[in-house]
């Protein structure tokens, strides 16, 4: 069985989402389709090489292996597809001791530690020989507050030897970012380095504020009175609580822009984005006789004495 690039076969690079593969793969499918190709033998080999690569980079753990396995991805296939072939050796190699109706999942070794010397007994080698083999990368999901991406925070993961790792996540993380932390992935084989591990970092919705960009966006409730005569307002940013001085006769809809109250700028560390607080006249809705009063006495005097004389 010859070795593919299945990535090649798709035309997407080894970092490619699992988006971007289903995007290509939808495309290449539509174009080598027997259906528009009828008799077109090399369109229809083309079609099946498209439907591999496919089913084994759109699952995660497929496609962890074959990256792993890289060249040795048929041989492996081969193995572990032969009648008996892959129990055996299994039990041989790493001492699974039961009868022979006792499985041996082949997918539990990755996940074991011993992937490197299942590669090596495959392929050939002893632990004597084997040569140095810097560890695998290591990619972790972490999710952030607003607070925690603009203040920074640590996280604790535990690795799959056994050892925890406390990562240290400078302020100003971004959404979608990744933050390396070098020779805290995989240990390596025979002396050589651990490789690295990547915090892919995104951002948890908050209550009250939206993030666009390096800015924060929030909804600002004003009382009928202060949108009318001004007055003062407190607002809650990430800093703490600040007043704003809201002018005579702001009417719902209005935006006012904090300065330096938003998101750290990545290009300049000691710059931040702004706030941007949307008000939101809130409209009594009980009021007293005497408040109805005054406001009626208010809408009677917008009218002008042409109105009136018609109202009488």
């Amino acid at each position: 069985m010859e070795y593919q690039d299945y990535y090649r076969v798709l035309g997407v690079s080894r970092n490619a989402s699992q988006d971007d593969i289903k995007r290509a793969y939808r495309k290449l499918a539509r174009q080598f389709h027997p259906d528009v190709n009828p008799g077109d033998q090399a369109a229809e080999e083309r079609f099946k090489q498209i439907n591999e690569a496919y089913q084994v980079l759109s699952d995660p753990q497929k496609r962890r292996q074959y990256d792993q396995l890289g060249a040795g991805w048929s041989q492996w296939r081969q193995t572990r597809t032969a009648p008996g072939g892959f129990e055996d050796f299994a039990r041989q190699w790493f001492g699974q001791a039961g009868p022979r109706t006792r499985r041996v999942d082949p997918d539990d070794l990755f996940s074991q530690g011993n992937l490197a010397d299942l590669i090596e007994a495959i392929f050939g080698g002893s632990a004597a020989t084997r040569r140095p083999r810097r560890g695998r990368d290591l990619n972790v999901p972490v999710e952030l507050t607003l607070e925690e991406a603009l203040h920074g925070t640590t996280r604790r993961f535990n690795r799959a030897n056994g050892h925890t790792v406390t990562a240290r996540i400078p302020p100003g993380a971004r959404a979608n970012s990744r933050i390396r932390l070098a020779g805290q992935g995989q240990p390596g084989r025979a002396g050589a380095p651990a490789g690295d591990l990547y915090l892919d970092v995104t951002i948890k919705p908050h209550p009250v504020f939206r993030l666009q960009g390096n800015d924060l966006w929030r909804d600002l409730d004003v009382d009928l009175y202060t949108a009318v005569l001004g007055g003062k307002v407190p607002v809650e940013t990430l800093d703490g609580v600040v007043t704003l001085k809201i002018p005579a006769g702001t009417s719902g809809g209005k935006t006012f822009r904090l300065r330096g109250k938003g998101m750290p700028i990545s290009s300049s560390p000691n710059s931040r984005g702004d706030m941007y607080a949307v008000v939101h006249v809130q409209v009594p809705s009980h009021l007293s006789d005497h408040e109805k009063a005054l406001f009626e006495e208010l809408a009677r005097g917008q009218h002008g004495p042409a109105e009136r004389s018609r109202q009488r």
